[in-house]
């Protein structure tokens, strides 16, 4: 390991079935230069991180993207494989997403398709990033429309957490990564629900060490569950609750990815009460957690469209498509849903 590393005292180990992925809290992102050599590493990030700290990064080789989820697509991914062909890469050698969740799949996929897999670190650096897009290992873009329809599992060595990203964070971005946060609360942490419930994103600014603890223990929730079912097969898809109408409705209607879930997870309450028999008043708790954090829980929707989308969603299988319900909060249970009985609802429940 690297000397520097084995210094730092705050992190975390979480083993995957074909790789340790270390994760280092609280670090310097200007630490970069004492990990990684500069003449065999490429940084991706976008231009808006790269014109706020460009002075931290100086010396690396940088490639600069647009900033936005217009930018992850296949197109994106030749354009900067060919880049890191004419800079030489070779396969000891490092590709460091330094970004939020766009930078973040773009170079993780970018490091799994790359010589057939080469080294991977990520820098997340909205408060989305730290506590979701991240971890795991899930790389994907999007197809037109369809979100993240082509992608890789491929987990990176090493996740660094610089909590000074957030400092220059927009109000939005804060909004954005406290859906995934009550999210993670829903599906596995009922105590982590009621301590949301007595804050609100203004009083958690305020504390950095409550946005540490907080971005520690969801990074802790998401990676238990994810090295216990790398691929997707059984406990993982807890992690989709609120995503599978979320995703159709974040591209269809250009919204934001947390304004797209937090809609996603209320009409996911909703169908819990008439699936797994979920509170009535546990639900209108969620909804109000979300509207507490500043996050929409209804939208005016074109349900034949948004339907059309599921329909190619990843988790169909034939005429079902799994899915997430709440049985209590901290509770969920995953299992399928036919199709017909999901169009049935969608009116009523998004």
């Amino acid at each position: 390991m690297n000397s520097f590393l084995q210094q730092h005292q705050n992190k975390a180990e979480y083993n995957f079935p074909g790789k340790k992925v270390e994760c280092y809290f609280d670090i310097d992102v200007q630490n970069l230069h004492n990990i990684f050599k500069k003449e065999n590493t490429v940084i991706i990030t976008d231009e808006n991180l790269f014109n706020l700290y460009a002075n931290k990064l100086d010396g690396f080789f940088i490639i600069k993207i647009e900033s936005g989820e217009s930018v992850k697509n296949r197109e994106t991914i030749e354009k900067i494989t060919d880049v890191i062909l004419d800079f030489d890469l070779d396969k000891s050698g490092w590709v460091i997403g330094l970004g939020g969740g766009v930078v973040t799949d773009i170079a993780g996929f970018v490091a799994a398709v790359y010589k057939r897999g080469c080294n991977l670190a990520l820098v997340p650096t909205s408060l989305l990033a730290m506590v979701d897009a991240a971890l795991g290992g899930k790389n994907g873009v999007d197809v037109g429309i369809y979100k993240n329809m082509v992608g890789t599992i491929y987990q990176p060595q090493y996740i660094f957490f610089d909590y000074n990203f957030l400092i220059t964070l927009p109000f939005l971005e804060w909004t954005n990564g406290f859906a995934e946060i009550i999210k993670h609360a829903c599906i596995a942490d009922e105590n982590m629900f009621a301590f949301l419930e007595s804050q609100n994103i203004f009083s958690i600014q305020k504390e950095k060490s409550t946005v540490a603890a907080l971005v520690e223990r969801n990074v802790h929730l998401k990676m238990m569950i994810a090295t216990q079912d790398e691929f997707d097969m059984h406990d993982r898809q807890l992690l989709n609750f609120g995503h599978t109408l979320g995703h159709a409705i974040e591209n269809l209607y250009q919204i934001s990815h947390g304004q797209a879930i937090s809609i996603g997870m209320v009409a996911d309450c909703a169908l819990s009460e008439k699936i797994s028999g979920f509170n009535f008043e546990d639900s209108a708790r969620v909804a109000k957690l979300l509207a507490q954090y500043e996050l929409p829980v209804d939208i005016n929707a074109d349900y034949d469209n948004i339907f059309e989308i599921i329909k190619k969603d990843k988790k169909r299988r034939n005429n079902e498509i799994n899915y997430v319900f709440l049985e209590k909060i901290g509770s969920p249970i995953s299992q399928k849903l036919p199709l017909e009985i999901l169009k049935e609802n969608l009116e009523n429940i998004v």
